[in-house]
């Protein structure tokens, strides 16, 4: 995982060494920056496959392509090898598979490209340059013009903010060329097919082996890859496949945090030992919650309450996770692939169910995906996220809603359970679900420190005043953090809105 800015005009040496240091925490490995003939390259770098070789920009035999890349692209041997013929590889860098592919295919081949990446490449022979963001968003990209008309690309808004007049979020499952501008290559869409209802058998096999593929894909790493262990069912099922299919020299090691008795904790510790996991977890007060929410909101970038609420604890996961390993699979996307939100009941039929799913996927990249990288990498930690790999994505969105949306004699989320009935403790495998930030022990220790900051009247006055909608005490307050940091009106722009606050 890593930190990338490239800007296409002029910028200092000094102000390159700034924005690398901005980055810093998003690869604190290696640092590097390289001017070409027409653009200027940055990378921090957080050394996870191809350790001795793999610090970028890197380049081709010629030195008239080079590529700055955040993210892993889980496919890159196979690529390698099919492209072995055309080209030569000068690295063990799955980035450079990336630079290759397309040096030898073109944009469209990006289709080809199984991961979560955002990259730039700079196309020196041709005097074009070429950016891509995986179909789901994984990866943060923001652009945005700065004085002259030129382009400048960062993985973080801290580091464009001061460049570029409006700073705008890349589009997921976009590339972009000069010559063609924006071009979605992949975007969401409901399967022509789909399951049969009948057939249940079936439905839980296609479910199994797609997720077990997912997180063995994703158990690809040249360090140590751990697991986020909240003991709820989604980050419980990554878990116990990832036992399974793990294959260090190193036991596998599970994370989890929360307030002192929480349900989160409890529920950890009894699948960390149920499935044979070497254990940690760090137990927080409510002092070092609020004394946490400002760095928190810093590399968020984001004062949205749902969203600042449940990054905390992820907060306090990554840092934990970060003492031990330097990759860490999590659950996100189950919940919106399977229904496991209670809104959910209301789309009976396959068709709008689908339409609902894929809205909340196209989502994601600003709300939780954002909270996931930036708090992982916030302690130069690399999240891998296997619910959303696009095999289960597509696979789940062939399943009939009459096997997703949960009933009176079935429980949210039924069809995943079921499906891996017997890989866990009936406890934790039919356990009710609760919000990350609930099972913790965070929310309630947030809610009051937030009415007790913020008065009637200064809610009042930032309602009056703000230039966005403040829905709440609590959003009043990590307002007036999100100010101090990004005092610019045009960092507004990029922060999602959840339904509530």
């Amino acid at each position: 995982m890593c930190g990338i800015f490239v800007s296409m005009g002029e910028i200092e040496k000094s102000q390159m060494d700034e924005v690398l240091q901005l980055l810093h925490h998003r690869g604190p490995d290696e640092g590097k920056s390289v001017v070409t003939d027409r653009v200027h390259l940055g990378h921090r770098r957080l050394s996870i496959i191809g350790l001795d070789d793999g610090i970028q920009p890197i380049h081709n035999a010629e030195k008239d392509q080079w590529i700055v890349c955040n993210g892993e692209i889980y496919n890159f041997e196979s690529i390698k090898s099919e492209l072995g013929s055309k080209t030569s590889f000068l690295t063990q860098s799955d980035s450079e598979v990336a630079l290759k592919l397309i040096e030898s295919e073109g944009a469209k081949a990006i289709d080809q490209l199984d991961g979560m990446f955002a990259f730039f490449i700079a196309d020196e022979r041709n005097d074009s340059f070429i950016v891509a963001r995986d179909p789901l968003g994984i990866k943060p990209l923001y652009y945005g013009l700065d004085q002259s008309g030129q382009y400048v690309f960062s993985s973080e808004l801290k580091a464009i903010e001061r460049f570029v007049h409006q700073p705008e979020e890349f589009p997921h499952g976009h590339y972009f060329t000069p010559e063609e501008g924006f071009v979605c290559y992949r975007h969401m869409q409901a399967p022509k097919d789909t399951f049969n209802e009948e057939s249940l058998d079936h439905v839980n096999q296609s479910i199994r082996e797609t997720m077990e593929k997912a997180v063995e894909k994703r158990l690809l790493a040249d360090v140590e890859v751990g697991v986020l262990l909240s003991g709820g069912l989604d980050s419980s099922l990554i878990a116990a496949i990832a036992k399974r299919y793990h294959k260090g020299q190193f036991p596998l090691k599970s994370f989890c945090v929360g307030a002192e008795g929480s349900a989160d904790v409890i529920n950890a510790r009894k699948v960390a030992e149920a499935i044979g996991t070497d254990h940690y977890e760090y137990i927080y007060t409510q002092e070092e919650l609020v004394a946490a929410v400002e760095d928190v909101i810093y590399h968020l970038e984001s004062y949205e309450p749902s969203l600042v609420r449940s990054a905390i604890p992820n907060y306090f996961v990554s840092k934990l996770a970060s003492e031990h390993v330097k990759v860490i699979l999590s659950g996100e996307g189950a919940d919106e692939l399977f229904a496991g939100y209670a809104y959910m009941e209301e789309f009976q039929d396959t068709s709008s169910l689908n339409k609902e799913i894929i809205r909340i996927l196209n989502t994601l990249h600003h709300v939780n995906l954002q909270r996931a990288d930036r708090m992982s990498m916030a302690h130069s930690l690399e999240l891998r996220v296997p619910f959303l790999d696009m095999e289960v994505v597509e696979n789940a969105l062939k399943i009939p809603a009459g096997l997703k949306i949960h009933k009176k004699d079935r429980m949210e989320k039924w069809l995943l359970r079921k499906s891996f009935d017997g890989v866990l403790p009936d406890e934790v495998l039919w356990r009710k679900k609760a919000e990350f930030s609930e099972g913790s022990g965070a929310l309630d220790l947030l809610d009051a420190h937030a009415e007790e900051s913020i008065t009637d009247d200064e809610l009042i006055r930032l309602q009056e005043t703000a230039p966005v909608e403040i829905r709440s005490k609590q959003e009043a307050f990590y307002y007036r953090i999100f100010k101090k940091h990004f005092p610019g009106e045009n960092m507004l722009q990029t922060v999602g809105k959840w339904a509530t606050a």
